[in-house]
């Protein structure tokens, strides 16, 4: 029988794989959990707010979808998240460790104490317990997915909180693809640029309350593609490291900003 690399790319991807994806129900994650349904898999929603969920949960019209509502960053939640999955799907195969909040727009000398630590909670906090919980009780062979951010790989006045949890989560990455690397689990990030979606409309309020539109048009102007990146853009990557396509990489961070990071 006659087999080409185009048959590859007609077939499911992610054919019976099992997926978790947190913050599910904001922009990359629904748009990620779209694709990867779209390629086979199940999925597990996980974000913090439940009429969020069952909202993604009616926009992605799917029987192989379900959701748990958690706080990411506290380990009993973690647990119940993945046992969750465990009991409806039985397995895990792929992790999107992806929940994420911007904090606030302020100078490090007047950052809130309050939501600093808030930032560091989910950022950080939630992506370190997704990682000690989920991946021990993975399929060998599987797939972790960290969302960082160019924030994680250069700094940004005024969002030192974000810049801070987003650099410290390319740690664990490289610390996870490590001591995982004997069961062939893949562990690597991804570092997207700005991205149109409700974060940065924050950043942007924040930047500029009077003229938000201008603090898009200056974010535009540090990307030479001159345009944010769409959902379904990061979700495409998503899917590629998802897959056995991705099988020989691991401790990679996987830039997607329109070439921000070459200015």
């Amino acid at each position: 029988m006659s087999f080409s690399i185009l048959n590859l790319f007609d077939m499911e991807r992610l054919k019976d794989k099992v997926a978790i994806i947190t913050g599910g129900a904001g922009g990359i994650g629904k748009a990620t959990a779209k694709r990867f349904l779209s390629e086979g898999a199940k999925v597990m929603l996980v974000d913090l707010k439940e009429d969020a969920l069952k909202k993604a949960i009616e926009e992605l019209n799917s029987e192989h979808v379900h959701f748990y509502a958690a706080d990411v960053s506290r380990a009993d939640n973690v647990t119940a998240y993945l046992e969750a999955s465990l009991f409806q799907f039985g397995k895990v195969d792929i992790f999107f460790n992806n929940a994420g909040i911007e904090g606030k727009f302020s100078p490090i000398a007047d950052y809130p104490d309050e939501i600093f630590d808030r930032v560091i909670d989910v950022n950080l906090k939630g992506v370190w317990l997704g990682c000690k919980t989920v991946i021990p009780k993975m399929k060998n062979g599987g797939s972790v997915i960290i969302t960082s951010s160019v924030a994680g790989l250069k700094g940004f006045k005024n969002l030192g909180a974000y810049v801070a949890t987003k650099h410290a989560v390319t740690g664990i990455m490289r610390t996870a693809a490590l001591e995982f690397a004997d069961r062939k689990i893949r562990v690597n990030s991804i570092h997207p640029g700005p991205v149109e979606n409700r974060m940065m409309r924050s950043i942007e309020e924040q930047m500029s309350p009077q003229n938000p539109e201008k603090a898009q048009k200056d974010f535009e102007g540090s990307i030479p593609f001159k345009r944010f990146a769409e959902n379904e853009e990061i979700a495409d990557l998503v899917v590629f490291l998802a897959s056995e396509e991705s099988r020989y990489l691991t401790g990679t961070t996987q830039v997607i900003d329109g070439g921000m990071m070459i200015l």
